[in-house]
């Protein structure tokens, strides 16, 4: 068996894992909360109660509940939503497409973006665009998307439409390109900054290499030397954190989407933990922790091909 194939399976077998061990605690954790960890505490009719007890084990002891949740999440069962009675795979089915819409586009932004302060910056470290670049990466860095949100929705929603008599950007909703952008920018400013701080280091670091002082001595432009031979090896760092990136964004958008009324999970997400909505708060985290652990998977993987300094063993040369 070859090392790449040891590698992928190692590191999925390490994925799988993780996530028994994501389902387990978080059930046991809901288990711990006051009241029966499946019904919200609302009044239900006793058939229903009885229905959904005995569907879910309620009344059976602990190990015994625990077995039938994993089973049933194997099936991509998470449960009732109590009191509305919805499946909460029915809910993370159609919320889960508008919150990874939104992930996507701010991912896709904040990498291209950041990717560009970070190489202005490192060629023209010292300039008035390096300091631009770093000012717009220090507030990305110290400003929550949540507080980004708002600013953008009090300037480029509320002021403009008010000095233009048009409304360019929405300000709530998912209609529409003019709704998609404010959330997007606002979940992806802190991602650009890092991306963009990394990228710079990065980039300097191989700009001060011998390979790109040959290139220079062989007359070789400026244009040529940053984006075809510094930036595709200056890029790899970027890479190794797209990973936790992912995470962030994704987890950033329950509070972006609440602020924007987007109808994606995490309105539903805050909502239970309102309505202390137990199955809901057990499946969506499952569901969530299962997809970032899924996508760091992704990641390593393909960093364990693009990167020929690592060896698909998980050890540096």
């Amino acid at each position: 068996m070859s090392n790449q194939i040891k590698y992928i399976l190692k590191r999925v077998v390490i994925s799988l894992i993780t996530i028994l061990v994501l389902v387990v605690v978080t059930f046991l954790l809901m288990q711990l909360l006051p009241g029966d960890p499946f019904i919200s505490g609302k009044a239900l009719p006793p058939a229903v109660e009885e229905a959904v007890k005995a569907k879910y084990g309620l009344d059976k002891s602990v190990p015994e509940q625990l077995i039938m949740y994993l089973t049933n999440f194997v099936q991509g069962d998470f449960g009732i939503s109590i009191p509305d009675g919805r499946a909460v795979s029915d809910v993370i089915g159609e919320a889960f497409p508008v919150s990874f819409d939104l992930g996507i586009r701010a991912l896709i932004f904040a990498f291209i973006m950041g990717i560009l302060l970070g190489v202005v910056a490192a060629v023209k470290r010292g300039t008035a665009w390096d300091s631009t670049a770093m000012f717009f990466a220090l507030i990305g860095v110290s400003v929550p998307s949540f507080i980004m949100g708002s600013i953008l929705q009090y300037f480029l929603g509320l002021k403009l439409m008010q000095a233009t008599g048009m409304q360019i950007f929405a300000i709530i909703g998912w209609n529409g390109l003019n709704s998609k952008i404010l959330p997007a920018f606002a979940l992806a400013f802190g991602s650009m900054a890092t991306i963009s701080r990394l990228m710079r280091t990065s980039m300097l670091d191989v700009l001060s290499q011998d390979y790109i002082k040959t290139a220079k001595s062989k007359g070789l432009n400026q244009r040529e030397i940053v984006w075809r031979h510094s930036v595709k090896n200056a890029i790899m760092p970027v890479v190794t954190v797209m990973g936790p990136l992912v995470a962030a964004v994704l987890t950033g958008a329950f509070v972006v989407e609440n602020i924007f009324s987007i109808p994606g999970m995490g309105k539903y997400f805050v909502q239970a933990i309102q309505t202390r909505n137990y199955t809901m708060i057990a499946g969506t985290t499952a569901f969530y922790g299962a997809f970032l652990i899924f996508a760091n998977l992704v990641v390593d993987i393909i960093y364990g091909f693009i990167d020929p300094r690592i060896k698909l063993t998980g050890r540096r040369d």
